[in-house]
């Protein structure tokens, strides 16, 4: 059979077993497979935008759940368990999907069905996740990916003679074109097939699992396909050890130049918007406080905030794209040779490297490190990596303190070199107090690390899409939360006590007055009362600082991004603009963070430890940075 759908579904077995018209039609459908087989991609083309994002109870470990894309009288929800390679529930990861499978999950029933999804052009390697899989007898269809990557390879495969070999049902397809969705979807409504009982290893063998995964591909006919002629081409430049991380450091700094020239025009629209929205709305308003609270407090607040979503887009975009592209695992191997000198592993990377995007989920992602110490060594330099909501802070202090001038050739530019520094400085901070750490009470030995490198793809405009889109409504969640919350707030403090003619001078209110009580402790940092209150309220969430500092100018005349710069310039000198900068570097403002990290280690000890010792770092770095500049 060539490596192509026949369409032939009862060669495939998708309608194996189908129940009558009248079996309910409610069902709890479990998707599964290794990281990098295209799970997410299936999952996302079946489910589209109805889908949401949860944690399962008891634990960090995030899921997406979605309805699929169905005719109306058929109800079936997907589930998106986590990237895993065997059930031998080592990592959490592991634990969890296994759990689910079974049963035992609080709150969420036992899969009606599983989707298995394997890497086609990788058979003989990712088929020994099926033999656990099966051997819980649930109905099971067998998904192999990448049918458009495999034919093109010249690979093939049998589907009917491995159906056979498997006792389940198979299809051929790609969820990337779409090519065989299809038969999934007639999976899933006309019926889930009961898989056969076939001879399976023992489960808990996994060198006999592997050995039973060749033979079964073999024996289906399984043609590994040809390894891609550009995966060698370009691994003998990004793999190799001179040109591998000079390419790197180049693939970064094209990243951040972009985050500044690419952004801005977006930014502008998005600024010219909200100034647009705002003097509407204030013609529209009688001269009252109401008037005042909605646009000096959260229209100010929420507005100076939200003119930076196209660049943490932007970020998004490029990691979305360096993940997909199979990129990413490239650079995990080379970021090992560093770990290895620091204590950590390749396996660390990847949840730092996550936490360029948010502190909470790079926590989370350390479920897949199995040694514990390196795991809570993870943990606790992960908030050191400079995650997006920083970079509202960072963007609006260099575009006021940095003039935009070439700094490498006409290309690379100084705003982008600060920008790039500050990145860089929250990552030596994290490789000194990882080897800190590994060196002293989290000294473990060394693990092995073992990667496998899929091969270059394009990445899925689609899947990308939907992740921008996920990002930018958590994004204007928060604005609209936390931000408008705190703007409000603010506005509040800052109107008490209300004098003759309404809002005293904010520097004379209830706002002014806890400022100033807290300006004696940062004042040797360059900093004023404006700031302080901008570092109080931003525990909540570090970009809640620049809303917060929207409001305070706000109500002083300042409402747009160039008069926040301009007041900026005259509350601060250098020095303290870059000790603000090197604060923010440094602290661990965020109290989700806490919170994770708190649920992670299992108590107070670690989470207390790392938010003490962060920010002592964070003021002592400040204070000579001030003192130098100042």
């Amino acid at each position: 059979m060539p490596a192509s759908q026949s369409g032939d579904a009862a060669k495939t077995g998708v309608a194996a077993g189908a129940p009558s018209a009248a079996a309910p039609t409610h069902r709890l459908v479990a998707i599964i497979g290794a990281p990098n087989c295209g799970k997410t991609t299936l999952f996302n083309r079946l489910t589209g935008l109805r889908q949401t994002v949860a944690n399962f109870p008891g634990v960090t470990v995030e899921y997406h759940v979605g309805k699929a894309q169905l005719p109306r009288r058929h109800d079936v929800e997907l589930v998106d368990l986590p990237g895993i390679y065997s059930l031998n529930a080592r990592s959490e990861d592991e634990r969890v999907s296994q759990a689910v499978l079974m049963g035992q999950m609080p709150g969420l029933r036992r899969p009606d069905g599983v989707i298995l999804v394997l890497d086609s052009t990788n058979l003989s390697r990712h088929l020994s996740l099926a033999a656990p899989i099966l051997a819980l007898r649930l109905p099971t269809l067998i998904v192999l990916n990448l049918a458009d990557d495999l034919r093109k390879r010249g690979g093939n495969v049998d589907t009917g003679a491995l159906a056979n070999e498997l006792g389940a049902p198979v299809v051929l397809v790609s969820a990337a074109t779409g090519e065989g969705v299809s038969l999934v979807a007639r999976f899933l409504t006309g019926g889930i097939a009961v898989p056969k009982p076939v001879e399976l290893p023992v489960i808990q063998d996994v060198p006999a699992c592997r050995q039973w995964a060749r033979d079964v591909s073999r024996d289906a006919g399984y043609e590994h396909p040809a390894p891609p002629v550009w995966t060698r081409r370009l691994d003998s430049v990004f793999l190799h050890p001179a040109w591998g991380p000079l390419a790197f450091l180049l693939v970064v700094a094209t990243v951040f130049q972009s985050i500044f020239a690419g952004a801005q025009p977006l930014m502008d629209g998005v600024e010219a918007l909200i100034g647009a929205s705002g003097s509407w709305l204030r013609g529209q308003l009688p001269d009252n406080w109401v008037r005042s609270l909605l646009i000096d407090g959260a229209w100010s607040g929420v507005g100076s905030v939200v003119v930076f979503l196209p660049q943490i887009l932007l970020l998004f975009l490029f990691i979305a794209i360096l993940e997909d592209s199979g990129y990413l695992a490239r650079a995990a191997l080379i970021a090992d040779r560093t770990m290895s000198k620091v204590g950590l592993q390749g396996k660390s990377f990847i949840p730092l490297l996550s936490a360029y995007a948010c502190a909470v989920p790079a926590i989370m992602a350390t479920r897949t490190i199995e040694n514990k110490r390196d795991r809570i060594a993870t943990i606790l330099i992960a908030p050191f990596m400079t995650c997006s909501a920083r970079l509202p802070v960072y963007t609006l202090i260099i575009a006021a303190f940095i003039p935009d001038r070439p700094f490498l050739g006409p290309v690379f530019r100084t705003r982008a070199a600060a920008l790039l520094g500050l990145y860089l400085l929250g990552f030596t901070a994290a490789v000194l107090t990882a080897r800190l750490l590994k060196s002293s009470v989290l000294k473990s030995e060394r693990a092995p690390f073992v990667l496998e490198l899929p091969p270059y793809r394009l990445p899925d405009p689609r899947s990308v899409g939907l992740r921008l889109l996920d990002r930018a409504k958590a994004f204007l969640k928060r604005a609209g939360t936390v931000i408008l919350g705190v703007s409000v707030l603010l506005w509040i403090l800052a109107s008490i006590p209300p004098g003759k003619a309404g809002a005293p001078p904010i520097e004379e209110s209830l706002a002014g007055t806890l400022g100033r009580a807290i300006e004696p402790v940062i004042e040797p940092l360059g900093f004023n009362w404006k700031i302080g209150i901008g570092l109080v309220t931003s525990l909540a969430a570090r970009e809640v600082i620049v809303g917060t500092l929207g409001t305070i100018y706000g109500m002083e005349g300042e409402d747009n991004t160039a008069g926040l710069q301009a007041a900026l310039q005259r509350d601060l000198t250098l020095g303290g603009a870059v000790a603000l900068l090197v604060f923010f570097a440094f602290a661990m403002q965020c109290m989700s963070t806490v919170a994770v990290v708190r649920r992670e280690t299992g108590g107070w000890t670690w989470p207390l430890i790392q938010f003490a010792y962060m920010g002592t770092l964070a003021y002592i770095c400040a204070f000579a940075v001030n003192k130098l500049l100042g």
